[in-house]
């Protein structure tokens, strides 16, 4: 059986337990604290031992101190800046008090302290005391140089001594940091002093800009040498940042002494200083990470062309210099086969890349002057054919320092697609496909503005220049109409369309040229489209040959001497055609741009017309005709069947204002009357037809015009009569629920309302104090506010009815 203690006796043992429990929870605790303050402390070993694991006997909290390491380096730095300060001052301003030999002897002993204290603070286990005076050692030695030129050398040239004293800096400060390991300051430093000694020797033996840029060169290639077999990263990154400095000035030096070569000779030394600049980058490039080594191939690449080009462009004008500085960089291109790391080949293909980009960004302002000079002609259309091709494009650009643009273009053009068909034939290594796309595209796009290019430079002939990009344009559509999918055909179709937009703007010059150049189009586009397989390209084309029919048909009004009203009609002849063709054609897509197309050429006639307002009337009424024969397809009769009735409407409407008929009632009623027996048929025969097609079209005919025309009548009657009519077809629209004649009616009588009591609004508006209006617009808005939700469940409940009539 099991002893159960008595109450007091186990009591005791809780209370044993308990304080057992306390003492370890406060022993881990204990532990704890030490842990963090270890993890927290600076590098060097805690001079306490950590607390003992007792079990049993419960320890005080304790927690180990040990100075902050950012405090420690804070205090430090300040020391050895002090310490600096002082020595600089001791240096300028109380050298003069003592002799020679206090003199030296004071120098050489802080020195001489300065560069012992360090070996004999590592050994004490003081890293960071012995960094701050290394640091404080190296600022001495640059005090003693300055020193010694003062007393011992006074009539050393200064640049002279600078140079010899900066090489053996560098040299002490390297052996110093090279014996004395653990120190981080000495090397980093070497390697600071080390940029100053070719480049001061350069500078005091009067060197000229080559000179210095080998200086600078041989500096880079040492500090290429550190950053490949350095030792340390703080020197590794030191040296990187010398090289890139001192490299990059030798290298813009060369740039600039070879652009500015006036012969061979002279360009071969600034050649060879970038040829060397080249091979110091690729040396640093093969060992470097990857990022760098991409950069650094990249300046191996654009160094080399320029050196390369610097020597062949001279003799040749700018403008066939940048050919030149092409070529050279096309010809790193094969850099792919050699056996390059492949960051530095991606570099070198990088500079290849920027050079012929460059190339392009130059020619391209020729292109652009041949695609956008012919907009400068619109202000003239059938002026006259200029005798060159320039003449029509304006004189906005320097035709003569752009000769060599169509060569870079056709060049590049070249290129790409020799790349694209060796990618195809395997003999080059497959880039992924987006490049591949990237490469068809702009083949297509830099071979085909090469032309347009070539004959602006060469100024061809008027005549001349039109028939080429004609055929230019029927080349591109070719190519666009071709069987597959891919980069070719899509971009030759844009070309197409540029093309011919450039052409057509080049045709308005003259007469003749206008109609061979838009009838040309007409018969390309069209016949593109039919044998196109393409849904998106067959309604491409299908819009643009309406739109060549469109300037056919307006030139033909122009030519037949017709006013541009006149001309209206016959420009309604092209939307007549696109509506029987869309009637006729299997693509519904292709169907649709047709007739928007031909919607669009009867907003050009209607725009014609405008000016006056029978043909205008006219033409609305042929607008609708269009309209009503769309109307008959079950695809299109709810939004032709409306554009229909607003159609005749507005022409009946336009047609009466332009008669001068005062009383539109008596020709509106009888259209009305006879509106609305159709609308009633048609009711009768289709009881869910919408109100709006069965009864809007036959008072609107009416109610619209009235209402114009009471708006300006200053009687009593017609507004009298007209709000009659509208309150019965409002009551009418109401009680059978029609929503046409409901919403029209409602909207006439309140306008009529608005219109008699707009002159009793004025008068009081007028009688009222300055302050009345802002102040009850203020009660209605707050007035909204306040029942805001019960207005918006009003609204909802009287669209709601509205939307459940017919």
């Amino acid at each position: 059986m099991r002893h159960m203690p008595p109450p007091a006796e186990e009591l005791a043992l809780l209370d044993h337990e308990l304080a057992r429990l306390d003492a370890r929870r406060l022993q881990l605790l204990n532990r704890r604290a030490w842990l963090v303050g270890v993890l927290g402390a600076a590098a060097a070993p805690s001079p306490f031992p950590a607390p003992a694991a007792r079990p049993q006997a419960p320890a005080l909290p304790y927690a180990p101190s040990a100075p902050a390491h950012g405090t420690q380096n804070v205090l430090l730095v300040l020391g050895g800046l002090l310490l600096t300060i002082a020595a600089i001052a001791f240096t300028l301003f109380s050298w003069g008090e003592m002799g020679i030999a206090g003199r030296s002897a004071v120098l050489a002993a802080v020195t001489a302290g300065a560069l012992v204290a360090p070996a004999l603070l590592l050994a004490r286990k003081l890293p960071s005391t012995a960094e701050a005076v290394a640091a404080l050692a190296l600022v001495l030695t640059v005090l003693d140089a300055v020193a010694l030129h003062a007393v011992a050398a006074p009539g050393t040239d200064g640049l002279v001594f600078s140079a010899v004293a900066s090489a053996v800096l560098a040299a002490v400060w390297a052996l110093y940091g090279l014996l004395l390991g653990r120190l981080r300051v000495p090397l980093p430093g070497a390697v600071v002093a080390g940029q100053l000694p070719l480049v001061l020797t350069a500078w005091a033996a009067g060197s000229s800009a080559t000179g210095f840029g080998w200086a600078l060169l041989v500096t880079a290639a040492a500090d290429v040498a550190v950053v490949s077999w350095g030792r340390g990263i703080a020197v590794r990154v030191t040296a990187a940042v010398g090289a890139g400095v001192t490299g990059l000035f030798a290298l813009l030096i060369g740039l600039g002494l070879s652009v500015s070569a006036g012969g061979p000779l002279a360009a071969a030394g600034p050649g060879a200083l970038l040829l060397a600049g080249a091979g110091v980058a690729l040396a640093g490039a093969w060992r470097a990470p990857k990022e760098w080594a991409v950069t650094a191939g990249a300046v191996a690449g654009l160094a080399s062309v320029a050196a390369v080009g610097g020597v062949l462009r001279t003799g040749l004008p700018w403008n066939w210099s940048v050919v030149v500085y092409l070529l050279c960089g096309i010809a790193l291109s094969p850099v792919v086969r050699l056996r390059v790391p492949q960051p530095v080949g991606r570099g070198v293909l990088g500079a290849s890349a920027a050079v012929t980009a460059g190339a392009l960004v130059w020619a391209s302002p020729v292109v652009a002057a041949v695609l956008l000079g012919p907009v400068s002609g619109l202000a003239d259309v059938w002026s006259g054919a200029p005798e060159g091709f320039r003449g029509a494009l304006g004189p906005s650009m320097p035709w003569s320092a752009s000769a060599a643009s169509p060569v870079v273009l056709a060049v590049v053009a070249g290129v790409l697609a020799a790349l694209r068909l060796g990618w195809a034939r395997r003999t080059l290594v497959a880039p992924p496909q987006g490049w591949r796309v990237a490469a068809e595209a702009g083949a297509t796009v830099l071979g085909w503005s090469a032309v347009p290019a070539l004959l602006a430079v060469a100024d061809v002939p008027y005549a001349v220049a039109v028939g080429v990009e004609l055929l230019l344009v029927g080349g591109l559509l070719v190519l666009a109409v071709r069987r597959g999918s891919g980069a070719v055909p899509l971009t030759a179709l844009a070309c197409a369309l540029v093309g011919a937009v450039s052409v057509g703007l080049l045709a308005l010059a003259a007469e003749p040229a206008t109609y061979a150049v838009f009838g040309g189009l007409l018969v390309l586009f069209a016949g593109a489209a039919a044998r196109s397989q393409a849904v998106v390209v067959r309604s491409v084309l299908a819009v643009g040959s309406v739109l060549c029919a469109i300037v056919v048909a307006t030139a033909a009004g122009a030519s037949l001497g017709w006013s541009a009203p006149g001309s209206a009609p016959v420009v309604l002849v092209v939307p007549a055609v696109t509506v029987l063709l869309g009637a006729r054609l299997r693509e519904a897509a292709v169907a649709l741009s047709l007739e928007a197309a031909g919607a669009f050429g009867a907003l050009v006639a209607v725009g014609l017309a405008v000016t006056d307002a029978p043909f205008l009337a006219l033409v609305l009424a042929l607008c609708g005709v269009l309209a009503a024969g769309s109307a008959v397809r079950p695809e299109r009769r709810p939004a032709a069947g409306y554009l229909a009735a607003v159609l005749f409407v507005a022409a009946m409407w336009v047609r009466l204002g332009a008669s001068g008929v005062t009383a539109p009632e008596a020709y509106t009623l009888p259209v009305s009357v006879a509106a609305f027996a159709v609308g009633w048929l048609r009711g009768r025969t289709d009881p869910a037809v919408s109100s709006w097609v069965a009864y809007g079209p036959a008072l609107s005919t009416t109610m619209v015009p009235s209402l114009v025309v009471a708006w300006t009548d200053t009687g009593w009657p017609r507004p009298l009569l007209l709000g009659a009519a509208a309150l019965v077809v409002t009551l009418v629209g109401a009680r059978l629920r029609l929503q046409a004649p409901l919403v029209l009616g409602g909207s006439v009588l309140a306008l009529v309302g608005l219109h008699e009591l707009a002159p009793h609004v004025v008068q009081v508006l007028d009688a009222l104090p300055r302050w009345a209006p802002p102040a009850l617009a203020g009660l209605l808005l707050l007035a909204v506010g306040a029942t805001y939700e019960q207005r918006l469940r009003d609204a909802r409940r009287v669209r709601e009815s509205l939307g459940r009539m017919r």
